[in-house]
């Protein structure tokens, strides 16, 4: 059974840092695409990023580009979500999944094409 555990949230101000962690076990890690997205409170799922099986290539929502960055560890199966200049708006809990299938794509983010995800963690953006 896939497992995807998320970790580094936090409360911060506006205009700081943090750094998401996604391990990942039970499946080959390097043979999937994976991505990240978030839910606020009162709002539907949102997709964040995608990165592709090796890392080569990634995708973000337009809210986040320039301020996230996706990349992964295949040695370590850890996925990351570097988060800078986050803003209130960024407030949600966030997500790991992955992709449904193996292979070296990068697919476009629907809840059926990543059916896999983790339990979260809770990101809080508040002055």
């Amino acid at each position: 059974q896939v497992q995807l555990v998320e970790s580094g949230g936090g409360l911060v101000q506006p205009g700081e840092s943090l750094r998401l962690s996604c391990e990942a076990s039970q499946f080959t890690f390097r043979a999937y695409a994976m991505g990240w997205v978030r839910q606020a409170p009162g709002a539907m799922l949102e997709w964040v990023a995608t990165i592709n099986n090796d890392g080569g290539r990634t995708d973000y929502r337009d809210s986040v580009k320039g301020r996230f960055s996706i990349s992964r560890d295949n040695d370590k199966n850890t996925l990351y979500l570097q988060m800078s200049g986050l803003k209130p708006e960024d407030t949600a809990l966030y997500y790991c999944t992955r992709y449904r299938a193996s292979g070296p794509i990068l697919p476009t983010y629907t809840p059926a094409t990543f059916p896999e995800r983790g339990l979260g963690t809770q990101v809080t953006v508040s002055a």
